[in-house]
């Protein structure tokens, strides 16, 4: 018995084989090596958007914190970048003793960032509450003040006598950008 192919069905036959080849060829030489590498990254990728949200979430929290604290210490950050004026210190709080001196201190080694004032001061005072009162006023003033001990109160008479020294500390990074 024989078998009558059309030319047109060879060709068909021929064209399905080489297809069928190319196929299987193409797959197994680039499809399947690349499907593996393209599953490790795909892995990877997982991992690195995991840690990515991680850090983003980490970051988000922290700018939160961040802002909570700026919000809260506004005062003290406003304080470091506002510059100290010794006549509107004077002015400020001379009505709480009788003599107000403020002197620049040299530089010192410790506080290279900031710039240092003495502060003596000698008053008169009935009672030691006019002192603390001072001393809440420089607490909320626009400086970073220290004050130095040891505090001396003498008393004479009705009259308390106090001596004592402050440090200002005034931000040089600040005023050179102003």
């Amino acid at each position: 018995m024989k078998i009558n192919f059309s030319r047109q069905n060879i060709y068909l036959m021929t064209i399905t084989l080489f297809l069928l080849l190319f196929v299987l060829i193409f797959s197994f030489g680039v499809l399947i090596p690349k499907g593996k590498e393209y599953r490790m990254e795909k892995t990877e990728l997982k991992k690195e958007n995991l840690e990515l949200r991680q850090l983003s979430d980490f970051s988000i929290e922290k700018e939160v914190i961040l802002q909570k604290l700026q919000s809260d210490n506004l005062n003290v950050i406003k304080a470091f970048t506002t510059e100290f004026n010794p006549e509107r210190f004077e002015k400020q709080h001379k009505s709480f003793f009788s003599s107000l001196s403020v002197s620049k201190v040299s530089k010192s080694d410790d506080e290279e960032e900031f710039s240092v004032y003495e502060v003596n001061t000698t008053s008169e005072i009935s009672s030691p509450k006019s002192f603390y009162n001072f001393l809440d006023a420089i607490n909320k003033s626009d400086w970073i003040i220290a004050v130095n001990f040891p505090i001396s109160f003498k008393r004479g008479g009705e009259m308390i006598s106090s001596s004592f020294t402050m440090k200002v500390y005034n931000n040089k990074e600040s005023n050179a950008t102003k």
